[in-house]
């Protein structure tokens, strides 16, 4: 449930300045949506989602930006066959009538050192939009060695409360509370 999920507007860093805005998509090879939540008080339950497509655009000079993020509801990975299948149910993800989690973002602001960002967007879970802040660390862009693509890349956060996307199932035993996590690398185009 993460959207994250969402994100990719952080690799908006100033030092690649050309003008004129630069299209991104995300590599889902080198992308990690991921989630934690606590189970029944005992541990800490930590999942991952496969399937991750979307695309940014940056304008380094203006230090704006905007950025699409889809993730397949059905790719969630817990490890466990029999819970993910749970979690892809109407209980909780309703993978079938809802099959893509999505962050659209509508604010992006760069940190003066280039190093960090707040991205404000909607997500939106279970056909249920809410607005959510990413915070951003660790942006880093170049050319990647192995490709030789100008290639960003981000670590992303931020909390939500699975309730307000209508995900209730198991509370108060499965935690309301949720961390979700983005590594993203994003290529330009």
């Amino acid at each position: 449930m993460r959207p994250s999920v969402f994100i990719l507007a952080m690799v908006l860093l100033p030092g690649f300045a050309s003008g004129a805005a630069e299209r991104y998509t995300i590599d889902p090879s080198h992308t990690y949506p991921h989630f934690e939540i606590s189970h029944l008080g005992f541990s800490t339950l930590r999942g991952r989602f496969n399937s991750t497509s979307g695309s940014l655009t940056v304008d380094w000079e203006k230090k704006t930006g905007a950025v699409e993020v889809v993730i397949a509801a059905d790719s969630v990975d817990t490890g466990f066959k029999k819970r993910d299948d749970h979690l892809r149910s109407p209980d909780f993800l309703n993978a079938a009538e809802f099959p893509e989690i999505t962050f659209k973002s509508t604010e992006i602001k760069i940190a003066d050192d280039g190093k960090s960002a707040t991205v404000k967007g909607d997500l939106t879970i279970t056909g249920v939009t809410r607005p959510v802040t990413l915070e951003v660390a660790r942006i880093h862009c170049g050319v990647n060695p192995i490709n030789k693509k100008q290639t960003c890349g981000f670590d992303a956060t931020t909390r939500i409360k699975r309730s307000d996307f209508g995900v209730t199932y198991g509370l108060p035993g499965v935690g309301d509370d949720m961390a979700l996590l983005l590594e993203v690398e994003a290529v330009k185009q």
